[in-house]
């Protein structure tokens, strides 16, 4: 959420901002509602100011029909407080709910434009692979390799669930070990999360748990939702906390489990493991001062080209549009993968930079040395997706024969350095 008086001092660059990103806020009923909750906020004050002066003439040397005078006057007054305290109460609402509209601005240099094609690439890594046969997709080989069942999955638990099996469970491990040991060299806190938040939680983050258009799986009965990325348990780990000056930065890495409803996905490029409700993250996620919240992101970047580098995958680097972007990220970089499958790259990572957007919506701050407690920066990034790890290693490492190699930085962590048919 953006502070009520930055947007109302940079009004046409927010409303820019919205238009920008392609979404819809209302700045002007914004800040209609603002202007509307401070004349309740002074005329509140107003009445608290007579009820003193009302209390302290009570104390007084009163003749009977005085002091019965400023009793009915003291009834009044309470109940005017009252009234004016829940219309107080109810415009702050009216006021936040509008301001959660609003998303982050972008950062200057963020290319503008709708969607994934007006991402701009700014970097490649690695060979495309050249195969002397046609390659299959991470669907056939998974199947043939008997390491990977979608039919009993579908069967069992329903459409885009799978089941792996056999080498594909010792692939996912090996992958979460692999990149979990790179982000301990890094001073990464390493955690495991709850499946569950707060409804409110999810909200301070920036998803909606709400509504058709939502991605969210909500449980029934329960103000609780199924996390779609451990952003949310890790970014609401610290809700109204100050955490202290010299503990920043905080540098996590988190493996959880994903769940996403996938509304709408469909299409050749959504097949398989590609969206899934279902899949492990190794996520890494930063709280720090203001001034770091660019480096870091700088540096959340650099480990997953890392991580990919090292198990020889190509890739490219994007910087995503602001239509792309999500409310709450005021920069995004998207790491993609090559997969010869879909014969495209496919996004695998992605590291957000979401400034004091979410902090402000969930009430984290820091004691700056001015003895002012100010809001943190808050980012995240992939380090690894299993599922879509797991597309690229099968489609890029595929033999003729059908087998598939194990990068060499992997064998060590999954035990084998080929999969073969059964």
């Amino acid at each position: 959420m953006l502070d009520y008086k930055f947007i109302i001092e940079n009004i046409d660059a927010v409303q820019k901002n919205i238009k920008n990103r392609y979404m819809q806020a209302d700045t002007s009923l914004l800040v209609q509602l603002f202007n509307r909750r401070t004349e309740l906020t002074t005329a509140l004050q107003a009445l608290q100011q007579k009820r003193n002066a009302n209390a302290a003439a009570m104390k007084g040397k009163l003749e009977q029909e005085q002091r019965n005078t400023l009793i009915e006057e003291g009834k009044k007054l309470k109940e005017d407080i009252a009234a004016a305290e829940s219309q107080l109460s109810q415009a702050e609402k009216e006021l936040e709910k509008e301001a959660r509209k609003i998303p982050n601005m972008a950062h200057p240099d963020a290319p503008v434009g709708k969607e994934e094609k007006d991402n701009l690439e700014v970097k490649r890594a690695g060979e495309l692979p050249n195969f002397d046969f046609e390659p299959a997709d991470h669907v056939k080989l998974g199947i043939d390799l008997d390491i990977i069942d979608f039919d009993s999955a579908t069967k069992v638990s329903g459409p885009k669930f799978y089941y792996l099996k056999n080498e594909g469970v010792f692939l996912e491990l090996g992958l979460i070990r692999y990149a979990l040991d790179i982000l301990q060299k890094k001073g990464f806190t390493a955690f495991i999360t709850p499946d569950l938040a707060r409804t409110e939680i999810l909200e301070g983050i920036g998803f909606n748990p709400r509504g058709t258009e939502s991605n969210v799986y909500t449980i029934n009965g329960e103000d609780t939702c199924l996390v779609g990325t451990a952003e949310i348990t890790l970014g609401g780990y610290y809700s109204d906390t100050i955490i202290a000056k010299e503990k920043l930065p905080l540098r996590m890495a988190v493996l959880s489990h994903c769940f996403r409803r996938e509304a709408g996905a469909a299409g050749q490029f959504s097949k398989g493991l590609y969206r899934v409700h279902q899949f492990t993250k190794l996520e890494m996620f930063a709280y720090c001062l203001p001034q770091e919240s660019e480096k870091i992101h700088g540096e959340l970047c650099a480990i997953e080209e890392e991580i990919f580098a090292g198990l020889l995958i190509p890739f490219r680097v994007v910087d995503t549009c602001t239509g792309d972007l999500g409310a709450p990220a005021f920069r995004k970089w998207d790491l993609e993968a090559w997969m010869p499958g879909r014969k495209d790259w496919g996004e695998v990572t992605s590291a957000s930079n979401c400034t004091d957007y979410q902090a402000r919506r969930l009430n984290i701050r820091y004691k700056d040395d001015d003895g002012k407690n100010k809001f943190v920066h808050m980012l995240n990034g992939t380090a690894i997706a299993i599922s879509r790890a797991i597309i690229a290693i099968l489609e890029n490492f595929q033999q003729k024969d059908g087998t598939v190699k194990i990068p060499p930085a992997l064998i060590p962590y999954t035990g084998f350095d080929i999969i073969k048919k059964k």
